[in-house]
């Protein structure tokens, strides 16, 4: 297998020169914490439902999902139908119009007004280091996918992918966010159709495909084409997991309370717009699966004998497609990848700014000096971040470190996230003890996970628990204190603003 053709490079690394170009001429305008975070909440409702998709098909489905179709098969697609779409639906018409119309910034701002400062502090620093923490992941896969494809060493590819997304997230903001993924998008699903019309010939057909996937992967491969498996699977993706604590947990949390895409449906230009796109980025999901999932199992089928899933997505790429077309796709893939960056990137200094410096250090501070920090914060994020990548080398895959990074605290924050919008009673002492009592449930829980579970990688289950902590705590510690004032959560409760 050999290395992109000449003609692939240069079209590779002309595409990563026209980003630094955009970067700057995104950003010429922008002079306030508002252009900077929110896009001056001008951008068109449709790009922001594309900028969702590809955020969330960036390093974690491209390179991580397609790798987990190669080992598990059809069961991975879970994650865009269940773990997705109906998420997806009930954030577009209750929870991101509740956002918009309070005009936070942030997520752990609404939950400081929902509950206190103590509340947001906490959420924040969490987030923060969780996004700080995917950076380095998403840094490795882009430079895996640059080893080997352009043959540069993995260390030089961190640096020159940080580079790159540093600059123009640094220069254009939000705005230079949304408008490399409108691009990337249309080149990415380019890709991925072609990498299936091709390899499908190849094989002869969808039938020649299960033929070829029953030959080579014998017993172990029986259900290698089920959507649902039994809860007993050794496999991290039972129905019992996929039900509580993907479609429960980890979906819900992910589309309404993670921030890095909840951020992009809060700088459209009205509370219209914000349930538009996120009504758009769910339908453009029921066609994932079939350019992500499909192109892994064709993998298995054509190059059983990879030594890592992750490998598969880029092996396809480089061996399917001719010289020039590789280049084009290759360098909508790897921008794709790079949009989890820049989108982790922007949101983690947005919350900093935001929910930390402005909250606590400087409360007097400007709009231009809140522009000037968020810039500066975006710098240290992506050296932390490089610093931080070659970490991912200790997990089973790329999809296994993000999952389980999300899994340790996720579930506990959409807990204080959902019983704040939707129970008058909850109140701040309740949310602190549900976030320490989750938190302390899921890092306990992987722990000891060898020896309570039979999944081999349960941490669908570890969400689901670390919530049911956190949601008894909140509710118990609640109701032993003193409510908070009616009057201080009007309009911040969904049932009291009706």
């Amino acid at each position: 297998m050999q290395k992109l053709a000449t003609i692939d490079i240069a079209i590779v690394i002309l595409y990563l020169a026209g980003l630094l170009v955009l970067g700057c001429f995104l950003g010429r305008k922008q002079k306030t914490d508002r252009d900077y975070f929110l896009g001056g909440r001008s951008l068109r409702w449709w790009m922001v439902g594309i900028s969702m998709v590809v955020s969330d098909i960036g390093a974690l489905e491209l390179v991580g999902v397609a790798g987990s179709a190669y080992v598990v098969g059809m069961s991975v697609a879970n994650f865009d139908w269940i773990g997705c779409v109906p998420a997806m639906i009930v954030a577009a018409f209750v929870f991101i119009p509740f956002y918009w119309r309070s005009g936070v910034f942030t997520v752990p701002e609404y939950l400081g007004r929902r509950y206190n400062n103590a509340v947001r502090a906490l959420v924040a620093v969490l987030w923060g280091l969780f996004m700080v923490a995917n950076l380095g992941i998403f840094l490795w896969t882009a430079a895996i996918t640059l080893n080997q494809l352009v043959g540069w060493p993995i260390y030089v590819s961190i640096l020159v992918t940080a580079f790159v997304i540093g600059f123009y997230t640094f220069t254009g903001g939000l705005k230079a966010v949304v408008f490399t993924d409108t691009i990337q998008y249309f080149i990415m699903v380019l890709g991925s159709i072609l990498i299936v019309i091709i390899g499908l010939t190849r094989l002869g057909g969808i039938e020649g495909l299960v033929s070829t996937v029953a030959e080579i992967g014998g017993s172990e491969r029986e259900r290698f084409f089920n959507l649902i498996l039994p809860a007993d699977t050794v496999h991290p993706f039972s129905w019992s997991a996929v039900l509580f604590g993907l479609a429960f947990v980890l979906s819900p949390a992910y589309w309404i309370g993670n921030q890095a895409i909840v951020q992009r449906n809060l700088g459209t230009a009205s509370e219209r717009d914000s349930k538009k796109s996120v009504i758009l980025a769910a339908f453009l999901k029921l066609s994932i699966p079939f350019l992500i999932v499909i192109p892994g199992i064709l993998g298995f089928a054509l190059f059983p004998d990879l030594e890592k899933g992750d490998n598969i997505f880029p092996t396809l790429l480089r061996n399917l497609l001719p010289p020039g077309l590789a280049g084009l796709v290759f360098a909508g893939f790897l921008a794709a990848l790079m949009s989890s960056v820049d989108s982790y990137l922007n949101s983690a200094s947005t919350l900093w700014t935001m929910d930390i410096y402005r909250n606590f250090i400087y409360r007097q501070a400007s709009p231009e000096h809140l522009f000037r920090v968020g810039k500066m914060l975006t710098v240290v994020f992506i050296v932390l971040a490089v610093f931080l990548s070659p970490l991912t080398d200790r997990f089973k895959g790329i999809f296994s470190a993000m999952q389980t990074l999300l899994s340790v605290f996720q579930g506990p924050t959409f807990a204080i996230l959902l019983l704040g919008m939707i129970w008058k009673r909850a109140n701040a002492p309740g949310a602190i003890a549900g976030l320490i009592v989750g938190v302390t449930t899921s890092s306990t829980l992987f722990w000891i996970k060898d020896e309570i579970f039979q999944a081999a990688d349960p941490f669908l289950y570890i969400a689901w628990w670390s919530f049911v902590m956190g949601i008894l705590s909140t509710i118990i510690v609640s109701l032993l204190t003193p409510p908070k004032p009616a009057a201080e959560i009007s309009g911040l409760v969904y049932t009291s603003s009706e």
